[in-house]
């Protein structure tokens, strides 16, 4: 028996629906998951910060969730039981200008299903944009997905209206690709973003970069296979970042019985991320275990540090602010307020970097102050495995 959805008419069970369908397309820091809420319509807010700063409130929508693709791991794949919506651009354009009036939202994270035919969407949902940019002069933060299928046009409108694009990756090469999404191409993907990067070289880029996405778990993907594939971005095509989503099985999918992905996996290879966008650490810095994979039971930064310990401990004082950033418990900003309070009087005891806000229990066995060397009790056995002999 052929499931033929019912056909939905009512705006705010369209805006219920359309909401909740965006979590497929999670596209969010594990950090961030737990901060999201829901609006008084049904949709989902998303907090996001903006390029200059300021954090504000998203509203995440599909134009639709009825897709012609049958991705074996996505609730909102072709054949599967539920009510397939869709907003014409003029109804979504209404719904977040009232959203924004009420001050629930500041702005848009717009993606959809590939409803009918990808050029037809990706029409509608530039659509939705122009009349937002053109018609109606909004100027704040639109966040775009872009299909693998947009012809370069396509690409070029999408830059030039939104604030940031995102072209969803999903996995870390054709094979493990075709294992989740038979219908999508790997190498049309990455000629996507090869002519990001055409752009990019020509001046022409999103003012807030671009991003991808990768479904954790789905495939039999190593760790290996994902930082590779994100280094290349970031270094060869300027990826702005990439966000992680560990698999979790849906029914009514041909993956509804598979194991769902550990959250701690995410976890890592998000702080994996961060060790490349903001320490400037290669791949090959990173330590893996025999089969490839971050270990789940201590961050990178750290296995790092326990396997160069001809590099610590480092003198607060003096050291560098590329040594720093090497030191954990210690972050961007906190190297800054290192430099900064350094350069009026120098580091005695711990106390003095605990008021700066740095996690002195991880950074104090790597570490000197005024060439002295504060112990605390650490439990090394634990990680002893992962350290190198």
């Amino acid at each position: 028996m052929v499931y033929l959805p019912k056909k939905i008419t009512d705006i705010d069970q369209k805006v219920k629906i359309l909401g909740e369908s965006a979590q497929y397309d999670l596209c969010g820091a594990c950090a961030n998951q737990v901060e999201r809420k829901r609006n008084p319509q049904g949709g989902w807010i998303y907090p996001t910060v903006t390029p200059d700063g300021e954090r504000v409130n998203l509203l995440k929508i599909l134009l639709s969730n009825d897709c012609i693709h049958n991705c074996y791991y996505c609730g909102n794949r072709e054949g599967r039981k539920g009510d397939r919506v869709r907003f014409s651009p003029e109804e979504l354009v209404r719904i977040f200008l009232n959203m924004k009036d009420r001050g629930l939202v500041k702005g848009l994270f717009l993606s959809s299903a590939v409803d009918r035919n990808p050029f037809q969407t990706m029409d509608d949902m530039l659509k939705v944009t122009e009349l937002l940019r053109l018609k109606y002069h909004f100027r704040g933060y639109i966040h775009l997905k872009i299909f693998p299928e947009s012809t370069d046009d396509y690409i070029e409108t999408a830059i030039r209206l939104a604030t940031r694009v995102s072209i969803n990756i999903e996995a870390p090469g054709s094979d493990y690709l075709k294992s989740i999404a038979p219908q999508k191409n790997f190498n049309r993907i990455w000629n996507r973003f090869l002519y990001l990067k055409k752009l990019s070289q020509k001046g022409v880029r999103p003012r807030a970069g671009f991003t991808t996405q990768l479904v954790i778990g789905g495939s039999e993907e190593k760790d290996l296979d994902i930082m590779r594939t994100v280094s290349t971005l970031y270094h060869d095509f300027s990826m702005t970042r990439a966000y992680y989503s560990a698999f979790h099985p849906i029914s009514g999918t041909p993956l509804a019985e598979k194991q769902p992905e550990s959250t701690w996996r995410e976890h890592r290879l998000y702080q994996a991320d961060f060790l490349f966008r903001k320490y400037h650490f290669s791949l090959d810095e990173l330590i893996l275990n025999q089969k490839g994979n971050l270990p789940l039971e201590i961050d990178p930064k750290t296995l790092w540090a326990l396997n160069h310990p001809e590099v610590f401990p480092l003198e607060i004082n003096t050291a560098s602010y590329q040594e720093l950033l090497r030191i954990p418990g210690i972050g961007p900003i906190s190297v800054k307020r290192i430099i900064q309070y350094r350069q009026k009087t120098p580091f005695r005891d711990l106390s003095s970097l605990q008021s700066l806000g740095i996690r002195v229990q991880a950074a104090t066995p790597y570490i000197l102050l005024s060439g002295k060397q504060f112990r605390i009790p650490q439990q090394l056995s634990l990680f002893s495995e992962y350290i190198a002999g």
